[in-house]
C-alpha cells in the first residue's frame, strides 16, 4: 500500500471559508486515471489537481485537473492553488513555473508577501477562440431568468475558450442574485447543441463600477455554482478587450458572493501576435493537510 499526501486550500481569498476550495496532491506518481477520477469525486471539490513529473525537464511539473465527473483540460484557480502549495511545500524551484496540461503550457508566477508566497497569477494556454453564440431565450432558460434580464447590447451568449470553453452571458444586475440553475433546461440546451457535450458551463456577469460581479453554474458536469471560475474570468477579460479598441485592459472581478465564498480576481488581457491572451490571479490559504492510503 501506498500513501499519498493532500493539500486542501482556499483559492482567491485572503480568509479562511472563502473563494474557491482546492485539494492539491503534490505527488501523485502511480496514480492512474481512474484512481484520480475517483479520488476527485470523493473530494467533492470543484476540482482536484495531481502534480506528476514533467514531461520535458525544462518545465516544472505535469498537472492533470479533474473535476467531480472529468478530467479537464485547464483550470484557473487549481493551478493559482497547485502553484501556491508546490511553493509552501518548497517544490516550486523558482517564482516562474511551468505546468505541462492537456490545453498547454500554462505559465504560472508567484505572489510573495514578507517573504512568504501568497498566491499566483497565471497566464492562459491558448488565446481566445469563440465558438458561436447562444441565444438570449436559451440561457435565461438556464438561469431561471426572463429573457430580457440578458444584456446583449455588448455581445450575444458566445461559447469561447482560452483552452476550457464557457458560455459567457451578461445579465442585468438585479437578476445576477436571483438566478439559479434549471437542470431540464440545461439538458434540453445541451441536447441541441452537440458541440457542448455534456458540459454546459455558463458564466455569468454583469458591470459593477470598473469590474464586474459574476457567478457560473455547470449543473450537467457536477458543479450547481462555482465560487470562483479563474478560467472563465480570465476568457471574458479577454472577450472584454476584443470588443474594444484598447490594447490592454485589467480589472477585478467578485464572485462567489451569492454562495457565501466570496472570491477577489484580478484579471488582465493583452493583444498578442497570435490574439488576445490574458492571464488571472489571487491570494490563496491553506485549510487541512492529510493523508490517503491506497
Amino acid at each position: 500500500m501506498t500513501s499519498y499526501h493532500y493539500v486542501t486550500l482556499d483559492v482567491f481569498t485572503e480568509r479562511r471559508f472563502g473563494g474557491n476550495p482546492l485539494a492539491v496532491f503534490p505527488n501523485a506518481d502511480g496514480l492512474d486515471t481512474a484512481t484520480m477520477q475517483a479520488l476527485a469525486a470523493e473530494m467533492n471539490y470543484s476540482e482536484t489537481t495531481f502534480v506528476l513529473p514533467p514531461r520535458d525537464p525544462a518545465n516544472t511539473a505535469q498537472v492533470r485537473i479533474f473535476n467531480r465527473t472529468a478530467e479537464m483540460p485547464f483550470a484557473g484557480h487549481p493551478n493559482v492553488g497547485t502553484a501556491h502549495v508546490l511553493a509552501r511545500l518548497g517544490l516550486a524551484g523558482g517564482n516562474v513555473l511551468r505546468f505541462e496540461e492537456l490545453a498547454g503550457l500554462v505559465e504560472v508566477r508567484l505572489m510573495h508577501e514578507n517573504g512568504e508566497c501568497v498566491g499566483a497569477e497565471i497566464d492562459a494556454p491558448q488565446p481566445l477562440s469563440m465558438l458561436g453564440t447562444f441565444g438570449p431565450e436559451e440561457i435565461a432558460a438556464c438561469l431561471s431568468l426572463a429573457p430580457e434580464h440578458i444584456v446583449t447590447r455588448n455581445h450575444l451568449p458566445v461559447r469561447a475558450s482560452l483552452g476550457v470553453d464557457f458560455v459567457l452571458a451578461e445579465v442585468a444586475p438585479e437578476a445576477l442574485g436571483r438566478a439559479t440553475p434549471d437542470l431540464a433546461a440545461y439538458r434540453r440546451v445541451a441536447a441541441a447543441r452537440d458541440e457542448v457535450g455534456e458540459r454546459l458551463s455558463i458564466f455569468f456577469y454583469a458591470a459593477d463600477g470598473e469590474g464586474i460581479r459574476a457567478r457560473m453554474f455547470a449543473p450537467l458536469a457536477g458543479t450547481w455554482e462555482d465560487p470562483a471560475t479563474g478560467s472563465a474570468n480570465a476568457t471574458l477579460a479577454a472577450l472584454r478587450l476584443s470588443l474594444s479598441d484598447a490594447p490592454a485592459l485589467a480589472y477585478q472581478a467578485v464572485q462567489g458572493f451569492e454562495m457565501g465564498r466570496e472570491s477577489r480576481l484580478a484579471l488582465r488581457a493583452w493583444r498578442a501576435d497570435d490574439g488576445v491572451r490574458a492571464s488571472v490571479g489571487g491570494r490563496c490559504v491553506e485549510m487541512f493537510r492529510g493523508t490517503i492510503v491506497l
